[in-house]
């Protein structure tokens, strides 16, 4: 497979090779020491979540509690969406950016998305079904959001989507709001964080 590092750091592109023969097609679609390889430690996977969402439905942008947070592979089995990673580490020298990466059932994509990001997908087809390896269990105490229309981060949906979004997802803060009532993580606590989960892993980085 091949695998890299989008425009938010610590969030990566994973893209497996595909057998393909008359019978079908066969792909690594996780691999663990590939992806170690690049992030500087293994992930602890402690739950995997399956959505289904139908065009145009939005999900996000979501986030954990820093630290721990909560670390997620995600890839599309079935349909198409379009995966976002929102970098809302405050004092990140990309605070504020995203990037994008679509998860179809042709290419197999899959992201990587690290501890103290945001993320949201959008739909663009009906049946997108959607399949997350995550690092922690779901605690909703824990779970926070930041609205996905918000101006300020202007993420980018594909011509003639109209946006559909939980009653939860419209009222979620904008991104200025969560600063300012510091629910969001810190580029310094992440980067300590991530040192401690290299170190526990061996690596150097």
């Amino acid at each position: 497979m091949q695998i890299r590092e989008l425009i938010v750091p610590d969030s990566y592109e994973v893209t497996p090779r595909q057998l393909r023969d008359d019978r079908g097609v066969f792909l690594e679609w996780y691999r663990f020491d590939a992806l170690e390889e690049q992030v500087g430690h293994a992930i602890t996977l402690r739950q995997a979540n399956t959505s289904v969402s139908r065009k145009n439905v939005v999900r996000g942008i979501h986030f954990a509690d820093f630290p721990l947070g909560q670390a997620k592979y995600v890839t599309a089995m079935s349909g198409a969406v379009l995966d976002f990673v929102i970098d809302i580490r405050v004092g990140s020298p990309t605070f504020g950016q995203w990037d994008s990466v679509l998860l179809d059932s042709e290419d197999r994509r899959a992201i990587y998305i690290g501890e103290g990001l945001g993320h949201a997908f959008v739909a663009l087809t009906d049946e997108a079904i959607v399949s997350y390896l995550v690092s922690d269990v779901y605690n909703p105490t824990a779970e926070h959001g930041i609205t996905p229309l918000d101006p300020e981060i202007g993420l980018e949906f594909p011509k003639g989507i109209e946006p559909l979004l939980s009653p939860k997802d419209v009222e979620a803060p904008t991104l200025a709001e969560a600063r300012e009532t510091g629910l969001l993580p810190t580029w310094e606590s992440a980067r300590a964080y991530y040192t401690t989960l290299n170190k526990a892993s061996g690596s150097l980085r």
